[in-house]
């Protein structure tokens, strides 16, 4: 599934259509790693630890982040009483864009690119647009559900990401990886129906996300097809987060009122809300971040791998820490869309085998 490729036409890559969600719903697609030689050239910090050890702690970083912005999310808009979803999600946007432009411009993380022409801008607006119904409605989702089903839901970002590159792109895929897609959609049906705290908005939402997740990438794929346009993906980054910013902007001011008085004011009553939206902000860039890094330390199947396994501990971390109930019957059928994921990853990693051979 990985194949050496020098760090400019890395760079320049382009997402798969067919790539799995293994994060939360503010990731980007990742392209795939470079050779050992140029990961040793152009990225030294860090150097002076083992490999190995290096290795372990940025995979530790990107656990710890994926599931921090998850629970960070649902602790402000469920418990806390911070209930300004677009808002939120704005403030993602501004932190990404800011920390992108340093981590580029200044810390030089990646070969900065540059936007060369009007169309090139336009279907990153277009991006921007997905991505930014995607992200609210992942953040909305979490004031009516659960982490774990929202988790169980995003797990079924494959079958959202066959058919539509199938009614998009008119991409068949063999009739194992089609049926690998089952036992993703009967595990969510299972696990809906027994959800103890089931809410038909917050599902429906969640849905949205994890199709607009799916949708994105697809786009991206069709988008940005030539050399010329291909952005590394901590590049589109820095461009899709303040034009995302900027969509969202309207929005919030017309659907939440005047969401930074009242902001303002809950500051001046408890300050710790600007420690909870600041942290909150900043770990969602890390998301983006780490899984970067890990895909640039490992592979982009091991990312697959450990979104699986981040999945079933986010799910796990937030009953602890949230005591929302849960049945057997629910968490079989979590297990069973798990299983469903890995199941197609092997059945799209053997159709590409045998598409290789012949």
């Amino acid at each position: 599934m990985v194949e050496a490729q020098t760090w400019t036409t890395r760079r320049m890559s382009n997402p798969k259509l067919d790539s799995t969600a293994t994060a939360d719903h503010e990731v980007l697609d990742i392209p795939v790693t470079p050779t050992a030689d140029v990961r040793n050239n152009i990225y030294t910090v860090g150097s002076h630890l083992s490999p190995n050890l290096l290795t372990a702690l940025i995979i530790a970083s990107w656990f710890m982040s994926n599931i921090g912005v998850l629970l960070l999310n649902k602790y402000l808009l469920s418990f806390y009483g911070y209930r300004y979803p677009i808002f939120l999600t704005m403030l993602h946007m501004i932190s990404c864009a800011s920390y992108s432009y340093v981590a580029i411009n200044f810390l030089e993380i990646v070969p900065r690119q540059h936007i060369l022409s009007r169309k090139q801008f336009l279907k990153i607006f277009a991006l921007s647009v997905i991505f930014c119904f995607s992200v609210v409605c992942g953040n909305t989702s979490l004031r009516y559900i659960p982490v774990s089903f929202n988790q169980a839901i995003g797990a079924t970002t494959p079958f959202f990401t066959a058919i539509f590159a199938f009614l998009i792109t008119c991409k068949k895929e063999s009739a194992k990886v089609y049926f690998a897609l089952l036992p993703v959609v009967f595990g969510i049906v299972l696990g809906s129906n027994s959800e103890p705290l089931f809410n038909l908005f917050g599902f429906l939402v969640c849905i949205g996300s994890t199709a607009g997740r799916a949708l994105k990438s697809v786009v991206q794929g069709i988008l940005l097809t030539s050399e010329a346009e291909k952005l590394h993906s901590m590049n589109l980054l820095l461009y899709m987060a303040p034009v995302a910013a900027m969509i969202l902007l309207p929005f919030t001011l017309y659907i939440e009122g005047n969401v930074a008085s009242v902001t303002l004011e809950k500051a001046r009553i408890d300050s710790f809300i600007i420690f909870l939206l600041l942290g909150d902000a900043t770990v969602a860039y890390l998301v983006n971040l780490t899984n970067f890094l890990v895909t640039k330390h490992t592979s982009a199947l091991t990312l697959q791998v450990l979104g699986n396994a981040k999945a079933a501990l986010a799910a796990s971390v937030s009953v602890m820490i949230f005591r929302n109930p849960v049945t057997v019957m629910g968490m079989t059928g979590f297990a069973v869309t798990i299983m469903g994921v890995v199941l197609y990853s092997e059945a799209k990693k053997r159709s590409k085998a045998q598409l290789a051979a012949h």
